[in-house]
């Protein structure tokens, strides 16, 4: 029997209804994205993206902190390009420039916190035919893609009163370990954003541990058909790109996270095209070399070829480092969740 008038009873349990519908509804409208890919296909960069178009954006302050990393990235460039004159068979067109490149650039990038005692010798080593020429082929070895943005911009980073501009902190290149995260409010919905790490040796501690979460974007830089694993010289960037996107989205620890697919790099993509065939690593490729928009189609074909029958796919060409085309991207996207996602539990 109920302890109280029927009227009263009544309005408890609409009440307490009420109150059920709206935890329900905050656990709903919270969504978990995950971003998954091989290293250096672009996650962080979508981090940041994130956090300059709903965030904070980055202020003086912080643009001041990525000083020594953009430093340090631009060394690192360097020491590569020197060691591929070896493995290349190329030389220094300026042999005078040899004993001072090995010697001085001979330093841990990580104690690296001043460019000035290095610019005077990384500016005659950047217009160094030698180094030019073994730029050209940096596909044979290991480069950052941010190498020549950075090094046009080598006068003004070397300034005494350099500060990083947005752009450089986009395009600076730090390994991602363990877990990052990022959350925003965004039409009285959360979205909280987790990137992880891309290489082999930190994939196998996070592939079992997101089940359930709302989302996954895959993110695979389609400029890479022609480029080998940091961790694997002897693997083909996207092969592995492949097999890592088939594996995951078969995982039945995601089987109901909804699948977006970003092929990041598009305009690095665009330029390769030009003068880097693609039919000697994918000989699957039938049309012109040079056809980007019909190479477009046959990458996008082959990641789309993996994902099991029945299941939804939502791609999207991004360039990561263009906040306006990350923001247009991630409209998009955040209608295909809500519609989806919405729509799985009646609300929408």
């Amino acid at each position: 029997m109920p302890c109280g008038p029927p009227d009263e009873t009544r309005r408890r349990s609409l009440a307490i209804d009420r109150q059920l519908r709206k935890e329900r509804m905050s656990k709903q409208r919270e969504y978990k994205i995950l971003l998954l890919g091989t290293g250096e296909s672009g996650k962080s960069t979508i981090i940041k993206q994130m956090r300059i178009i709903y965030g904070q954006g980055f202020n003086e302050s912080d643009r001041l902190a990525y000083k020594p990393l953009v430093y340090r990235n631009i060394i690192t460039s360097m020491k590569r390009m020197l060691d591929a004159l070896d493995q290349l068979s190329l030389q220094l067109a300026d042999s005078s420039l040899e004993e001072d490149a090995y010697d001085k650039l001979d330093v841990d990038v990580n104690t690296v916190d001043a460019i000035e005692p290095y610019y005077p010798l990384l500016k005659k080593l950047w217009n160094d035919n030698g180094i030019q020429q073994v730029f050209q082929r940096r596909n044979e070895y290991q480069l950052s893609d941010s190498t020549a943005y950075y090094y046009n911009r080598l006068d003004a980073v070397a300034a005494a009163d350099y500060i990083p501009t947005v752009d450089d902190v986009l395009r600076s290149r730090q390994a991602t370990t363990g877990i990052h995260e990022f959350e925003f409010d965004l039409d009285s919905v959360v979205f909280r954003m987790m990137d992880v790490g891309g290489q082999r040796s930190e994939r196998r501690k996070w592939i079992h541990s997101f089940e359930g979460v709302t989302s996954i974007i895959f993110i695979a830089a389609c400029n890479e058909y022609d480029q080998v694993l940091a961790e694997d010289t002897n693997v083909n960037r996207m092969q592995e790109s492949l097999a890592l996107f088939g594996q995951i989205i078969q995982y039945h620890w995601f089987a109901n996270s909804s699948f977006i697919l970003f092929l990041n790099k598009q305009d690095l993509l665009e330029e390769k095209v030009k003068t880097h065939p693609i039919k000697p690593f994918f000989p699957d490729y039938t049309g012109q070399e040079g056809d980007y928009e019909n190479i477009k189609k046959f990458i996008e074909t082959m990641y789309r070829s993996r994902k099991p029958a029945g299941k939804d796919l939502y791609t999207h060409f991004t360039m990561a480092t263009d906040t306006s085309n990350i923001q247009f991207v991630f409209n998009a996207v955040r209608s295909t969740l809500l519609r989806i996602h919405l729509k799985d539990y009646n609300l929408f």
